[in-house]
């Protein structure tokens, strides 16, 4: 019989409730309390999540933000600044002593975007993995990825472009040399794609969301059980919200 793992689809949130919750699924998995999870959502309003190490001043444009009326994160996992709006994000929570998951991080990137790849092939779209956290189709990347290991216990969340509009990403993210803008812009066009670019139509969050589903049940030989945040998980969600996730002090911190 399959190990059943538990499957969380919480629809569209805030940047700040959407990376509280993250935190707070991996916080209750650490205790024993949740089986391992993965989770499908989305963003509203638009957001840009930064880095841990990241600065927001040097990386995002505030004022951009708040006249678009864009969210802007701090994560809790590393790499690079990240403009979410027309996607599917998911997050995987699961102890590091997993069997299914590779104690080498290298080699557990690479097995859980080996899930988002079966799942763009339900969506009729081959790709490869490209270490340490893109995936590609074509030679253009349209999943990123990043991980965090903290509690004993590992956290991983990712995109899947559904489509995606550079232009207004550029005005959000500040470039150090407005000169090279331009070439920017059109290098990072030939370089991205989505979902609906490859496919040549809008392809709903709902059946990308189940393609994913499938994806992470081949990969990882579970079944996925629709559950709900416990009692805990919400309540730790609030509060990380509104001491971290939402705080300047968090998102200004560097």
């Amino acid at each position: 019989m399959k190990e059943q793992w538990r499957l969380l689809q919480t629809g569209f949130n805030t940047a700040f409730s959407n990376m509280a919750v993250d935190r707070a699924i991996l916080v209750v998995n650490s205790e024993g309390k949740v089986p391992p999870t993965v989770r499908f959502y989305g963003w509203i309003p638009s957001a840009i999540s930064i880095g841990y190490f990241q600065s927001l001043a040097d990386e995002v444009d505030i004022r951009a933000c708040e006249r678009l009326g864009v969210d802007y994160v701090r994560r809790i996992t590393g790499g690079g600044a990240v403009f979410h709006e027309k996607e599917l994000t998911y997050s995987i929570v699961i102890p590091e002593s997993h069997p299914e998951i590779p104690k080498n991080i290298m080699k557990s990137y690479g097995r859980i975007c080996g899930a988002v790849q079966k799942g763009l092939h339900h969506l009729g779209i081959e790709s490869e993995y490209v270490p340490i956290n893109d995936i590609v189709t074509g030679g253009r990347k349209i999943s990123g990825n990043a991980q965090t290991r903290k509690l004993e216990t590992v956290l991983q969340h990712g995109t899947v472009l559904m489509d995606v509009d550079v232009d207004k990403m550029f005005s959000l993210l500040k470039v150090p040399n407005e000169k090279i803008k331009d070439k920017l812009i059109t290098d990072v066009k030939q370089r991205v794609t989505s979902v609906r670019h490859l496919l040549g139509k809008d392809v709903r969050f709902e059946e990308v969301a189940g393609a994913m589903k499938i994806g992470f049940e081949e990969e990882f030989h579970v079944e996925l059980i629709e559950g709900k945040l416990s009692k805990e998980e919400l309540a730790l969600a609030k509060k990380f919200e509104k001491e971290c996730f939402s705080a300047k002090d968090w998102n200004h911190r560097r």
